[in-house]
């Protein structure tokens, strides 16, 4: 299937998302790359200013989009495009082959190299950023009179000058605001009747305008002027138009000479017929002054969904024309809104609530979840389970199983095979010599083996492997490895050697199967290379999906006992390194019911190696410990009740949980695994009402953290070395007690 890179989430962009979600095109493999989830509306950013509207109504995630569209996402930046190879190259990645690219990542704010503009200014680009700097400005204000000096009197900046002075009015402070504009008149490119109407409501408002002015540098209390003159200013906003991201610069393709890809009215880029650009990061060859304004980008999306569909079968390209007389509408913050149209200008609450309709049925469009994860009426969810439906209400061909670590087979079930294969206990007969060697085995419940060589060194090694969780193989091959080696580091060894157990889906053809292969295994070394593991090898073989794991080895030091689960003993306090939640995460992302900041975050929590902790357990004394993995948090902390012989208290309140997890189970979303972990092989007594926190006990984990006994008095020496690593949710979640029955129990209190 070709391959399709969309590398940013802009106003066009996301146009494609929609049309691909509501016509899915099974001949096409699509990827989306973004260094953030979230895009933010322009249309709507004054208005937030001015504080007529919440930060959530004018974001679109990208993310359950993506997922609805059958699109894979890519949470990373891209860093530059090689476009006679085909390549986009991604921040810490490796680079993605493509067949055909597109390119929508807006620009940023042109000037910013002038002294003292970065330090001391607001810039208004990128947009997502914008909103909480201002909050932070505003917040820090002193003076009843503010000075606000607004630099640049485009579109954005007018409306950013009226919008800034209704809300610190809104304060009952009373600023002074002030438009620089180095042209000869505010609002250039726009209707003199336009302008003219925006002139007399500055009057009115008592907003200055400085026109033929030259900036030549910021302070921190003033703007410099180039004519010698300094502006009082306690706020400066630097909105001076646009400048082309350095995505371009080093590459192949044809720039104009402010940075931007030259595109022909086809939107190809010139001599790359591969690749599309589109917005405000592009120049029409036949266009080069258009202004870069989110109208043009808006209408390029139909355009850009054509012909991506017309260039793959082959088709003539449709030609875009921009608007040469578009509606022009600008916020004045005060409830009010002046716009212009065929040369008439207009302006009144009336023009405010146009544009408000208009804004909102266009973000109508886009905003799959409300601001609290849940699926909008008019996009609905994905549906896991042998009658699943998409997004749209067809139903699904096959059922959505959760990968990871919680596509493991149950505890309970796990138990009873082992049992009746008689690998429950150590052997009593056979090679005495061997059986010497033996350290751990099936016979005990941690998840590593371990024997000693005939020359005394102790070995330690783990073979774990699971079905993907994500559609990126880069991802999936990196966490594989850190869950892989988790394994030692829960027994407190340092994993030396692996080697690679790779499945590719058979009905990936050669060059699709190498490419994922060639991403599994660089994901892979991103997190094995720097801990100074070797990849020795291993074996590939294909079959219904992708699936990876991996074979860890290392050496036990002389003189260190291994970290067991066996050693738990009363009066510890046990101190989970990671918060939980995970399962639930990647189980709603398949059914694109998760956000796309809280996907960031449990991949983020996914990558992060158990080493450190390791090393922090070793410091403080720390004799037994597990990971936590698919069978939850309740399962392993059972395994070491019943292998320790002692009553194990969970303090349920106290879990930490990935940002999201607990909005997830409170509505009842669940990963596929989850009910065969509420049947655990020792005695449970729950002391709290059913809910979330309750349940997160139960949530599978992929790559999750240990579990470490650590003295009670040495706790909090413990906390402060993991926190200081970056672990902020380390927390003492359960206290051991000896055994009241004479047999383990959990108590979830």
């Amino acid at each position: 299937m070709p391959q399709v890179v969309l590398v940013g989430a802009g106003h066009t962009h996301i146009q494609v998302l929609r049309h691909w979600m509501m016509h899915p095109d099974p001949a096409v493999e699509a990827t989306l790359v973004v260094d953030t989830p979230i895009a933010v509306y322009s249309g709507m950013a004054p208005g937030l200013i001015a504080g007529q509207y919440e930060r959530h109504e004018l974001e679109i995630d990208a993310v359950p989009l993506a997922r609805r569209a059958g699109v894979r996402v890519v949470l990373a930046p891209c860093t530059g495009v090689e476009a006679t190879n085909r390549r986009v190259l991604v921040e810490g990645r490796e680079p993605l082959p493509f067949d055909v690219a597109s390119f929508d990542v807006g620009s940023t704010v042109a000037g910013l190299e002038l002294p003292g503009v970065r330090k001391h200014a607001v810039p208004t680009r990128p947009i997502n950023r914008l909103a909480a700097a201002i909050s932070g400005r505003v917040e820090a204000l002193t003076s009843q009179q503010p000075n606000v000096v607004v630099v640049g009197s485009g579109a954005g900046g007018i409306e950013l000058a009226f919008c800034i002075d209704a809300r610190l009015r809104g304060l009952d402070l009373e600023p002074r605001v002030t438009i620089v504009e180095a042209g000869d008149r505010i609002l250039p490119g726009y209707h003199p009747a336009l302008t003219r109407r925006i002139e007399a409501a500055a009057r009115e408002r008592g907003l200055r305008t400085l026109v033929d002015t030259t900036v030549a540098g910021v302070e921190e209390h003033g703007v410099r002027l180039e004519d010698g003159r300094t502006l009082d200013s306690d706020l400066t906003f630097w909105v001076t138009g646009a400048a082309a991201l350095p995505i371009f610069r080093g590459s192949d393709l044809p720039l104009c000479d402010r940075g931007f890809a030259r595109t022909r009215s086809t939107l190809q880029v010139e001599g790359h017929d591969h690749i599309f650009a589109v917005g405000d990061c592009a120049t029409l060859i036949d266009q080069p002054n258009r202004p870069r304004a989110g109208v043009y980008a808006v209408r390029m999306g139909p355009y850009l969904i054509e012909n991506l569909e017309r260039q793959k079968t082959g088709q003539r390209l449709r030609h875009y024309r921009p608007q040469g007389d578009f509606l022009a509408l600008l916020n004045l913050g005060d409830g009010r809104a002046a716009g212009a149209k065929w040369g008439a200008a207009f302006e009144g609450r009336w023009v405010m609530r146009l544009k408000d309709r208009i804004d909102r049925r266009f973000m109508e469009r886009f905003q799959a979840l409300d601001p609290e994860g849940a699926a909008l009426p008019a996009f609905g969810a994905m549906r896991a389970g042998p009658d699943a439906h998409t997004a749209n209400g067809e139903p699904q061909s096959t059922p959505m199983f959760c990968g990871g670590c919680a596509a493991k087979v149950g505890p309970d079930r796990l138990a009873r095979a082992l049992a009746r294969a008689g690998l429950d206990a150590r052997p009593e007969a056979g090679d005495q010599i061997l059986l010497d060697q033996i350290i751990l085995d099936t016979g005990t419940p941690d998840d590593a083996v371990a024997y000693r060589t005939p020359a005394g060194d102790r070995i330690v090694a783990s073979l774990d492997a699971f079905p993907a969780f994500t559609d990126d193989p880069w991802l999936v091959g990196r966490v594989a490895a850190v869950n892989a080696c988790s394994d030692l580091h829960a027994t407190g060894v340092t994993p030396r050697f692996a080697q690679a157990l790779v499945t590719l889906p058979q009905e990936a053809d050669g060059r699709t199967a190498e490419e994922l292969l060639i991403q599994v295994l660089a994901g892979a070394r991103a997190a094995l290379d720097p801990e100074g593991v070797q990849l020795l090898g291993g074996h590939t073989n294909t079959g219904p999906e992708l699936v990876v794991g991996f074979h860890v080895e290392g050496l036990s030091e002389d003189g260190r006992e291994l970290l067991l689960k066996s050693r738990v003993r009363p009066g510890e306090a046990l101190v989970l390194t990671k918060p939980l939640g995970s399962g639930v995460l990647l189980a709603a992302d398949r059914m694109g019911l998760c956000p796309g900041r809280w996907l960031r975050s449990c991949l983020a929590s996914m990558q992060t190696s158990n080493r450190g902790a390791m090393e922090a357990a070793r410091r403080v004394g720390v004799a037994a410990a597990t990971d936590v993995s698919g069978f939850g948090l309740a399962g392993h902390l059972g395994e070491m009740a019943q292998a320790s012989g002692v009553d194990l208290e969970i303090y349920v309140a106290a879990l930490p949980a990935l940002p999201g997890a607990l909005e997830l189970l409170g509505r009842g979303e669940r990963s596929t695994s989850h009910d065969q972990n509420t049947r655990l092989p020792v005695e449970v007594e729950r002391l709290v009402a059913p809910g979330a926190r309750l349940d997160l006990a139960f949530d599978p984990q992929t790559a999750g953290g240990l579990v470490l006994a650590v003295d009670a008095k040495r706790a909090d020496v413990l906390l402060s070395d993991l926190k200081a690593q970056g672990l902020h949710a380390a927390a003492v979640i359960a206290r051991a007690r000896a055994a009241r029955s004479g047999k383990a129990r959990l108590t979830l209190a």
